[in-house]
């Protein structure tokens, strides 16, 4: 089978899902990577080979690029498709399995989450912590027979839904430098002593939730890595948590349901080029970190994108409104409205998750040799 090149596997991709909206099977939706769960979607694209795309082949993957991954995540987003189910296995937790797991642990999971039949949650925030990560104080013990799992982990999308967890934990006393003792845990989510408590928005939904683990019992095969490596696995899987185009992406879909409305007129024409610009801006350095052609640091990169991504996801809504007005309606058989209200309801969210403007921009700091 010869290989298509990404802009080949682009357009394989932007016809799927045009046949797929002729079809109802989805309406575009804002912030579709966490609120758009449709596990039958997501065993469709796995069934197309569109997850895992740059695993190896005896992991369920297909060998191709990063910019294969980038052309086919892309496009989900920017179709507003609901992609939520197998986002994060796809995204940051099959690649830090592939990066550190074992035989065993790379040759059970990852061609699960490749057909798209696998999902996981994120469990790195804590109560109190905001978004102080090193202050993790969930802890794994050792037992006889492996780990005892205690504490909270908070603000963690589809723990209600995911398979399994990555949890990072202390697996020894904190001591005066903050990042020793981690650890990460590959926690089955179906063991007995965890709790998933909805964490609900204004409207009733929610994605979020309160993971409390309540002396969970895990043997010893479910440790990530190497014991007390947990920081620097975190750190890299936070790189593809913040770099990708779901950074900026994510209000995409209303923005061209306010293009389609406002009509061509000069004052649509200058709100129209600013969002282009900045998009343009954001695209190009997202595509240097899948393409690993930048002399910075990837992390470094992946915080400039999530902070400034982030913003602008913000502004595009306001960049909206002075293109088409209207009222936020989540009921309303308007597209526009519907699009507006989730894309107001999700904006909150959009600084907290993934790192905070504040610790992003010590993050930028830092790194750029600035403090």
């Amino acid at each position: 089978m010869s290989i298509p090149s990404p802009a080949e596997l682009r357009r394989e991709v932007r016809e799927f899902l045009a046949a797929e909206r002729a079809a109802g099977t989805f309406e575009p939706r804002c912030d579709s990577w966490l609120t758009g769960f449709d596990p039958r979607f997501s065993r469709r694209l796995g069934a197309r080979g569109w997850l895992g795309l740059t695993w190896p082949a005896e992991y369920g993957g297909r060998g191709l690029t990063p910019l294969h991954r980038f052309a086919v995540t892309e496009e989900l987003l920017a179709a507003g498709a609901p992609v939520a189910a197998h986002w994060m296995a796809d995204r940051q937790s099959g690649p830090t399995i592939l990066a550190n797991g074992t035989e065993q642990q790379k040759r059970e999971l990852l061609p699960r989450i490749a057909a798209g039949q696998l999902y996981f949650c994120i469990g790195m925030s804590e109560p109190d912590s905001g978004s102080d990560l090193a202050s993790v104080r969930a802890r794994a013990d050792k037992s006889r027979d492996g780990w005892i799992v205690r504490g909270t982990k908070l603000w963690t999308s589809h723990a209600h839904h995911a398979h399994y967890m990555i949890g990072l934990f202390r697996t020894a006393p904190l001591g005066p430098d903050r990042h020793a003792g981690l650890s990460q845990f590959l926690i089955d989510m179906s063991v007995p002593g965890i709790t998933v408590n909805p964490v609900k928005l204004i409207d009733g939904s929610h994605h979020f939730n309160e993971v409390i683990l309540d002396d969970v019992r895990v043997d010893a095969a479910a440790l990530l890595g190497a014991e007390g490596a947990g920081w620097q696995q975190v750190t890299q899987e936070l790189t593809h948590e913040r770099g990708g185009p779901e950074r900026y992406l994510s209000t995409l879909p209303l923005a061209i349901e306010a293009i389609r409305r406002s009509g061509d007129t000069p004052a649509a024409r200058v709100v129209v080029g600013r969002m282009t610009s900045e998009l343009w801006a954001l695209r190009e350095l997202s595509i240097q970190i899948a393409s690993g052609r930048s002399d910075r640091p990837a992390a470094l990169n992946a915080a400039i994108t999530k902070e400034i991504g982030t913003r602008l996801e913000q502004t595009i809504i306001d960049y909206c409104r002075q293109l088409a007005g209207g009222e936020a309606d989540p009921g309303s058989d308007d597209p526009y409205q519907r699009l507006l209200a989730q894309a107001m309801l999700q904006a909150p969210g959009f600084t907290l998750r993934g790192g905070t403007t504040e610790v992003l921009r010590g993050i930028i700091a830092g790194r750029s040799g600035l403090r």
